[in-house]
Parts: C-alpha cells; structure tokens; sequence
C-alpha cells in the first residue's frame, strides 16, 4: 500500500489493484488560489473517489476527477438528492445547499453502515464537523454547521477494509470518544490535529485520545498548517509534537508533507 499526501485531508491510496483518492478538493485560498490539491497527472488513473463532507476545500474538484477517471464516488447519502428521476451531488463550486450536479456512478451510505464496493468493506463512521472561526485582524466570526449551513454538510468518516488490510480517515471532526470506542486496530488511522486557529477539528492532545482509543498500527496526521484565505499556515499544529506522543503508545507515526508517500 502507498499513501500519498496533498495537504488538507487529500490522499491517494494505491492499493493492489485500487487507487484511491480522499476529499480531491483545492487550494483554499492562500492568495486566492483554488488550484487542485490531487495533481491532474493523477486523475485519469483514480478508481474510486471518497468524499468526507462539502466543504469546498475536500471536494471542489471531485466531480471533475470523476469525469476524467471515470471513478466509483463514494460519499454520505445525505450528499445526494434525487430530481426528476436523476441523482444530482451537492455542488462542489455552487453556492450554498445546491444540488445540481449530476454523475452516475457513486455509492451512498450512512454513519455505522457498511456497503461493498468493488471487493472492499466500506463502514461509516460518525463524525462532527466543529465550529469554524475566520479571523480578520482584530475581527472573528464563527460559523457553526446546522441544518440550512453548507459547512460540514454530509460529514462522515470512513473504515476502509480490503484483502486483510483497514484504514480509517476520520475527516473534519471534533474528539467523539462514545462514538468510536468500537474502532480497534486498524493498519492506518488519519486523523486532523490542526484545530489551535480555526477550533473546527481535533487538537494534537485531542487526537493523541484518538490513537489512544482507536489503537492503529500506524498514524498520518492531517489537516494542519495547510493554506487557508490570507494565511500561509491557516491551521496550525506541532506536528513533531504528536508524533512523540504517537510513538510514546508504541505506535508507528509517518509525518508527510506536501506530494510525500509512505509505503507500507
């Protein structure tokens, strides 16, 4: 298995015969840019596509890589509404609670289901987007997820089985320990620590309580010191900060950076 990592909560997983990308979203808007996170030299080999939520910066470009792959998309129910007999996905690049994006093929499920996708056990897991804060100089704003708010919208988490081998990508998400307490040991858990700016995430000592109670092998941390409006460093987190903490548990912990892979 090769993981590769593109800041925010983006991936790729080869895998055998599988590649898999998490949340293909953009870059979010240091200098304005919304430039893909998953180069387009990717996209043409993507085999299935896993959306965590509909913020922008995890699926702005999901459709499009769709398109070009011809992936499976896998994602929430609730990301998907049916309009004279088509199924439309929430619109990566529309404004507000828009579902006016049409694609074929794709896969719903919900939180604690599982469904089968092409030889892989796929389980929901329940997550929670927490409150994002937007700091303009000595301003802020909080933008909190509800019902009628595009953020966070259709959150979930991912367990991903396939011949003998698990990952969990936990999204965006606050530390739900009662939610998780029958997640146990899987080969891989990417888990969000960078929460000290924005307080929409785990922190590091937060997501140190999720390896602690989720006992992977190992652990990619994400989510953190990734561009966001103005700031080069929008989420900022002590990444060598939580790998001691990791492999203080005996557990293995792999720092990437941006385009970096690890094999495993």
């Amino acid at each position: 298995m090769k993981i590769t990592f593109y800041l925010y909560n983006a991936f790729i997983i080869e895998w055998d015969d599988k590649k898999i990308a998490i949340d293909p979203g953009a870059l979010f808007a240091y200098y304005f840019s919304f430039a893909p996170l998953i180069p387009k030299s990717e996209w043409k080999d993507i085999t299935h596509i896993f959306i965590t939520h509909g913020d922008p910066d995890h699926y702005w470009h999901a459709d499009r890589v769709a398109n070009a792959s011809g992936a499976t998309v896998i994602l929430n129910k609730t990301m998907v509404k049916e309009a004279g007999g088509k199924k439309f996905m929430l619109g990566p690049r529309s404004k507000g609670l828009a579902f006016d994006t049409p694609f074929e093929k794709f896969q719903t499920l919900g939180v604690e289901e599982t469904i089968e996708v092409d030889g892989m056990k796929v389980s929901g897991i329940h997550t929670e987007h927490g409150p994002l804060t937007i700091k303009f100089g000595p301003m802020k704003k909080t933008e909190c997820p509800g019902p009628e708010k595009r953020i966070g919208w259709g959150n979930i988490g991912f367990e991903i089985s396939y011949k003998g081998k698990s990952i969990i990508n936990l999204g965006d998400t606050l530390l739900l320990p009662d939610s998780w307490k029958n997640l146990k040991s899987p080969d891989l858990l990417m888990v969000p620590i960078g929460t000290r700016s924005v307080e929409n995430t785990m922190n590091e000592d937060e997501a140190l309580e999720a390896v602690k109670l989720i006992k992977p092998k190992l652990v990619i941390p994400m989510h953190y010191n990734s561009p966001w409006l103005f700031n080069k460093h929008g989420n900022p987190a002590n990444d060598l900060m939580f790998k001691i903490g990791v492999e203080q548990m005996g557990i293995e912990c792999r720092i990437l950076h941006k385009a970096e892979n690890h094999q495993f």
